[in-house]
């Protein structure tokens, strides 16, 4: 059986991979040039199964229209409200309960430490050719508020099962004692790693052609065939593409093609930035999160990774300069040892996140169309559900049961009664 997956970013690359591992003939569709990166090349390359809440969680709403007065915040919407952006919002302020953050907490967790485990398998298939790198996330504060908060939700991450320690100024120096750093404290989530996401690209893009997957580019989807509930073939701007299943893996651009198909996937792409210093002054052995900055560091490799920002502005790629200076200006906060100057000049990477309204992934099969999965919307978390995305997708492919369960994953969760 023939497999056509829209989108050659992380999600549809695993998609792939678990696809061709069951048998089946994959063509990967991307709407991009061959160099583009779908948002995979330039991200933090964290695996986070301390991330078991949702974006959609009490107090963020307030949170962001908090910080909309602060050009360099690391949370922005664009001023320019449109139809679409009223209704995300508005279901994003439904979906923002502590009862949803309960119900989800689980089964984050349970994605995210699948993810891991598949990505351990990963790095053994491949010879860890994408760094792999088990050594656990720092959550560094500056505030003993913040401190206080993060405490808090680590003693949360143990009740889950999920193993988490609060650390002293002291203990987060000798813990990783390459980086100096100004804080008040820090928690250490021992189970997340973190990877080089250009390699691991690279990496997956050269097996998948090992094994027959076809790539075709500049091949964005202006239409579709369909016949009595079967999509039978995708119009795309490189030509048609019959399957017997497609999969819609497209991120930001996702909604887009699932129009042509009458599904609802309300979604906005919410921007984020990173660069990345070739020489720094100094290379920690740990990625961290500066909690009040909101920006995740991760050393790669001999280099040092820098990003963050959650920018609504729309499918832009175009970058924002207020924006960065506000990433940049928070590293000698936690970092003295590094300059605002160390940064100078240097490129800046852009990338849209596929953001959901209640800040879970959409994984599977919509109602409307028996041969069609849907696998988008992972917003900051793409690259750590990659892996376990995939194995999904291939479960549902091949009729399997799902390692997970999908409920709350539906495509179909937001569309009209």
């Amino acid at each position: 059986m023939t497999v056509c997956i829209l989108g050659g970013g992380i999600i549809g690359l695993c998609s792939a991979w678990y696809a061709a591992e069951r048998g089946f003939e994959v063509v990967v569709l991307e709407r991009g040039a061959e160099s583009s990166d779908s948002c995979s090349l330039g991200n933090a390359g964290m695996i986070v199964p301390s991330h078991f809440v949702p974006l959609a969680a009490p107090g963020m709403m307030a949170y962001g229209l908090k910080q909309l007065a602060n050009p360099e915040s690391p949370f922005w919407i664009r001023p320019k409200p449109t139809k679409e952006l009223i209704d995300w919002g508005l279901k994003f302020m439904q979906s923002a309960t502590q009862e949803h953050v309960d119900k989800s907490a689980p089964l984050l967790r349970d994605l995210n430490n699948l993810s891991r485990a598949e990505y351990e398998t990963l790095a053994e298939s491949f010879g860890n050719s994408f760094g792999l790198v088990k050594r656990g996330l720092l959550m560094l504060t500056k505030t003993q508020h913040a401190l206080d908060e993060e405490i808090a939700m680590a003693a949360k991450a143990r009740a889950l099962g999920i193993p988490a320690e609060a650390l002293t100024p002291e203990e987060t120096a000798k813990l990783d004692p390459n980086v100096t750093m100004d804080i008040a404290g820090s928690v250490y989530f021992p189970n997340d790693c973190h990877l080089s996401p250009g390699k691991l690209v690279a990496g997956m893009k050269a097996r998948l052609a090992e094994r027959g997957v076809r790539f075709v580019y500049q091949a964005e989807v202006t239409g579709w065939i369909t016949t009595k509930g079967r999509v039978t073939a995708a119009i795309t701007r490189a030509g048609q593409f019959e399957a017997d299943q497609f999969v819609l893996a497209g991120g930001a651009w996702s909604p887009e093609a699932a129009r042509g198909l009458s599904l609802s996937l309300p979604m906005q792409a919410g921007k984020g930035y990173s660069i990345t210093l070739e020489n720094p002054k100094q290379l920690p052995e740990i990625c961290s999160i500066f909690v009040e900055a909101r920006v995740a560091v991760t050393p790669m490799g001999g280099t040092l990774r820098v990003g963050g920002t959650m920018e609504i502005a729309g499918n832009d790629l175009s970058v924002n300069p207020r924006r960065v200076a506000g990433i940049v200006k928070s590293v000698p906060r936690y970092y003295p040892a590094f300059s605002e100057d160390d940064f100078a000049n240097l490129p800046t990477w852009s990338g849209l996140r596929p953001v959901s309204p209640d800040g879970l992934p959409y994984i599977g099969r919509p109602a409307k169309w028996s041969n069609v999965v849907v696998a988008t919307g992972h917003a900051m978390m793409g690259l750590s559900l990659g892996p376990v995305t995939g194995k999904l997708v291939g479960e549902v492919l091949a009729g399997e049961p799902t390692s997970i369960a999908l409920d709350r994953l539906s495509p179909d969760r937001f569309s009209p009664p």
